[in-house]
């Protein structure tokens, strides 16, 4: 097919002068027929392109996103602006609760460097398979679908040393190619910061439609700080922010559940024992009390303030449970029993919050 020129993009879902300006000379001005990988021009699909047929001329893959993604309702990215803060324990539950409100879910796993999720989900050791429709997810239950690298490697402790294209092919693979079904929710579980990777996903997310982002941190300012770094990259790609979670809100802890030391020039000796039959005795009452302790400095006001400051919705916060880390490394739901007693009930409120708003 021929195109008439002149037509070019007019405007892109990517400003190339934010991401690389080097690379990318261009800017916004890409004859139809060429292709920036920094920045997938949404016109072609909406204003350049009037018929199906052109859209897979220009891109072939683009195609076989969109018809993938138009059998999944609702999509959402969680997004991190630093490692370790919980990010993706937030993610497998989130997807553990919307499955238990009998939703049909997907979890996608593109942190391709450390994907954590088949543990967290407990599926280590499991295979994907392959049928004429795609790639098979891997099922934690009926309703409950999850896709990673994680189940692509022959040996856990395998280091994925791939640079950014062929992280972005995988991720692009994972798209096109997951037969995920009619889906109510896809989560995807994203790394923390803002690389290739995130720019990839929003690419394709975009065309196909994406409900926004939720972002997880931490109370202090150190993560706080790569926190505006991760709005200002939606707000700057147009993806919607659902939402900021304050994870790491505090320990909380049952008297009962708590360990004791006596401290010694020799050392320390542990206490629990003793402690827990002199409460006993003497002061039954406390073994029903939680212990809170603040962990990290939030005198500053948190994340709460800095989603006023940023104008984001702040969706809440989710203490520092143990219970909760117990139930991430055992790959089950902190739903299903009375164990997370602290950071269950903060989590359903946040969950009930996002279900409200889509």
């Amino acid at each position: 097919m021929n195109f008439q020129a002149p037509l070019h993009v007019s405007n892109c879902i990517f400003n190339c002068k934010c991401f690389y300006p080097s690379e990318c000379p261009t800017i916004c001005t890409i004859p139809v027929p060429s292709y920036c990988e920094f920045a997938m021009p949404i016109h072609i699909v909406f204003v350049l392109c009037e018929t199906i047929l052109q859209v897979d001329i220009l891109f072939p893959d683009l195609l076989a996103i969109i018809e993938r993604m138009n059998t999944v309702k609702h999509k959402i990215l969680v997004l991190s602006g630093k490692g370790g803060v919980g990010k993706s324990t937030f993610s497998a539950q989130l997807s553990f609760a919307l499955a238990e409100m009998d939703h049909q879910v997907g979890l996608l796993d593109i942190d391709i460097c450390g994907p954590s999720i088949p543990k967290m989900l407990g599926l280590e050791g499991q295979d994907i398979h392959q049928s004429n429709l795609g790639w098979s997810p891997v099922y934690v239950e009926s309703n409950l679908g999850v896709m990673s690298i994680g189940f692509m490697l022959p040996n856990p402790d395998d280091a994925v040393i791939w640079r950014g294209p062929r992280k972005n092919g995988l991720i692009k693979q994972f798209l096109k190619d997951v037969d995920w079904g009619e889906i109510d929710y896809l989560v995807v579980d994203a790394p923390p910061g803002t690389s290739d990777e995130h720019i990839s996903i929003v690419q394709y997310l975009q065309i196909a439609g994406i409900d926004g982002a939720i972002i997880v941190t931490t109370p202090q300012q150190v993560s706080l700080i790569d926190v505006k770094k991760e709005i200002n990259f939606c707000k700057k790609v147009g993806v919607p922010v659902l939402g900021v979670v304050e994870n790491m809100s505090g320990l909380r802890q049952a008297f009962s559940d708590m360990k004791f030391v006596k401290p010694s020039e020799a050392g320390e000796t542990d206490a629990t024992e003793w402690a827990l039959n002199y409460i006993k005795e003497n002061a039954p009452e406390l073994l029903s009390v939680v212990a809170c302790s603040e962990v990290f400095d939030s005198s500053k006001g948190g994340a709460e303030k800095m989603c006023q400051e940023m104008e984001v919705p702040f969706l809440g916060k989710v203490p520092m449970d143990p219970q909760l880390c117990k139930a991430a490394e055992e790959g089950r739901s902190c739903f299903t029993d009375q164990k997370c007693s602290a950071s269950a009930p903060a989590l359903k409120s946040i969950i009930k919050k996002l279900v409200k708003t889509k």
